[in-house]
């Protein structure tokens, strides 16, 4: 996607090989428009999919995720990283390890907010390892639903995530594929 990927070459910075910090655009402050239009993008390559609900995982992935959901017009569930004393009921956790902070996190989410038979959309900001999706279809699997597609912000070509995720047969879409990147640039695949 030509905007998105003009948006991380002007306000992107790579702090490292690993490391892409987009808060200027994607996560700490948002640009509504580059995520309409990436709602619209992603909602277009899905719609044959017959999609129920749209499903995320807080925070980063609500923005696009959100303007997914309303372009398709479905719900958006969006998953919890951390429960508290008012998420009760049924729910279904899993552990999750992130790439970026190097920590552990419960995945959490109400089993109501994922009926068995629905067919779901998981949208992330970022595919590095793959651990985010591999939780989302876990729980989405435990829920009795199943998992029609995959969109992802910008995907870590160079790490083994889309690997792990090619191997399911899961439809995947990728807005921006990074080759490579270092604070002397970033490198996209075609």
């Amino acid at each position: 996607m030509k905007e998105l990927i003009e948006a991380i070459l002007t306000h992107g910075k790579a702090i490292n090989e690993d490391v892409l910090l987009v808060d200027s655009f994607l996560n700490h402050q948002v640009d509504p428009l580059l995520m309409h239009h990436i709602g619209e993008t992603f909602a277009a390559f899905f719609r044959k999919k017959e999609i129920d609900r749209v499903l995320t995982i807080e925070s980063s992935g609500i923005a696009p995720a959100a303007f997914t959901a309303y372009s398709l017009g479905v719900p958006l569930v969006i998953m919890k990283k951390q429960t508290s004393r008012i998420m009760t009921g049924d729910l279904i956790q899993t552990t999750v390890r992130s790439f970026t902070k190097g920590t552990e996190y419960q995945l959490t989410v109400k089993r109501e907010f994922l009926p068995a038979g629905e067919r779901v959309l998981f949208i992330d900001d970022f595919l590095a390892s793959g651990e985010a999706a591999f939780g989302a279809i876990e729980l989405v699997k435990e829920a009795g639903a199943t998992v029609n597609g995959i969109g992802i912000v910008i995907e870590k070509s160079f790490q083994s995530g889309r690997k792990r995720l090619d191997a399911l047969n899961i439809p995947v879409l990728s807005l921006a594929r990074i080759r490579a990147m270092g604070p002397e640039g970033i490198e996209f695949l075609e």
